[in-house]
């Protein structure tokens, strides 16, 4: 008998934590548009036998399932049935884009992928009744590509907003099918973006990942000040997993903020992954190890580690003003609940909560990806709270 202690939550590729967590990444993604279990399980007999590392093997089943889908929702279209179509579109978005996320360096295939995630999601704003704008928020060197979904139920105007980015594997895509219909039922807008290093910006247009993330998060609350239909004493911001350190740093930095939710948290991300270095990799993690030189734009491991010496929190925590609400899972195997402490500790603001999510109730993995409803439901009525009742 193994003396092996199995994991606290269902793997759905056992022994393959990066498979697994991307499987439940797309499970949890159903009840928002992204995902049908049927085609999910397609994915996965193509997997099923597959060595835990052939990435080739998982970008050729996700992918096969994506345009199968898609193939469903151009003939929707055509047939002039656009809900159909719409949500058919939306799930074929998320499976591409699940597909190429391992993919790295970014080769044609990947690239070709991306672009048809972004492609089905541009004729999903076309054919929803979610309404929806493609912007650019000017930044330095360019801009960053995002997409304004507009409050529903809205009690005036002008309206609050959430400033959404997502984390170090992404994309604002698949954050959309991460909560977005929920938040903005609230009468909560919604800006979701893709930030340096992550999605359209670092693939198409080599924005890298950098420390100084207040830059993206002020030019947002630049772009939504612009808009007549956002109040912009109102903005707040969330973004989920290495977002655990960009939120808290943008609301920090930029007192405009009116409210902050780090979906995960973050210490020193130096030390995280100085630890993944040093263990071969050989621990749990959501990506290829190498995907941290292409989001840094370097070319070595040691070259990583010496640019992540500025991604701490301590120095920049105590500075928050604005309320702050940290979410994490017990069992989170990528980031120790001891650094959600810390975090936690060091947040000036007055009003803060930290919402621990056990492996009884659910939501206890990385980013409560095994309750996703849960969390999502937490969040949204935090900001609601904080955006629209205060």
């Amino acid at each position: 008998m193994s003396d092996k202690k199995d994991p606290p939550y269902f793997m759905y590729f056992p022994g393959n934590y990066r498979w697994s967590a991307a499987f439940i990444n797309m499970i949890s993604a159903g009840p928002y548009g992204g995902s049908e279990i049927g085609e999910l399980h397609k994915i996965g007999v193509k997997l099923k036998g597959k060595a835990p590392d052939d990435d080739e093997a998982w970008f050729d089943a996700v992918t096969t399932v994506a345009e199968g889908v898609r193939a469903h929702a151009r003939k929707f279209e055509a047939g002039k049935h656009r809900h159909s179509a719409a949500h058919a579109y939306l799930r074929a978005t998320n499976y591409f884009h699940m597909a190429e996320r391992f993919r790295t360096p970014k080769d044609a295939k990947a690239l070709d992928a991306f672009k048809a995630g972004i492609d089905c999601f541009e004729h999903y704003i076309k054919l929803s009744d979610i309404k929806i704008e493609k912007v650019e928020v000017p930044f330095p060197d360019g801009s960053l590509p995002g997409y304004f979904v507009h409050a529903q139920n809205k009690q005036s105007d002008k309206t609050p907003c959430a400033v959404y980015f997502d984390g170090l594997d992404v994309t604002k895509e698949i954050q959309f099918v991460r909560g977005v219909p929920d938040l903005i039922k609230r009468g909560i807008s919604v800006l979701v973006m893709d930030g340096p290093g992550t999605g359209e910006a670092i693939r198409l247009r080599g924005h890298h990942l950098r420390h100084d993330y207040e830059v993206a998060g002020s030019a947002c609350i630049d772009y939504l000040e612009t808009r007549k239909d956002v109040d912009a004493k109102k903005i707040g911001i969330v973004a989920i997993s290495l977002g655990g350190y960009y939120a808290p740093r943008c609301a920090a930095m930029d007192k405009r903020y009116a409210a902050c939710i780090a979906w995960g948290a973050q210490w020193s991300y130096y030390d995280t992954w100085k630890q993944r270095i040093d263990a071969n990799f050989k621990t749990s993690l959501s990506v290829p190890g190498h995907h941290i030189n292409w989001i840094l734009g370097v070319d070595t491991l040691d070259q990583a580690l010496e640019a992540l010496k500025p991604y701490v929190l301590d120095g920049v925590m105590q500075k928050m003003e604005c309320p702050f609400l940290l979410v994490h899972g017990a069992e989170d195997e990528q980031i120790p609940l001891a650094d959600a402490q810390k975090q936690f500790d060091a947040c000036g603001s007055k009003d803060k909560t930290l919402r621990v999510y056990t492996a009884e109730e659910g939501g206890s993995q990385h980013c409560q990806r095994d309750y996703l409803t849960l969390v999502v439901a937490d969040m949204w009525d935090w900001f609601e709270d904080k955006l629209i009742r205060n």
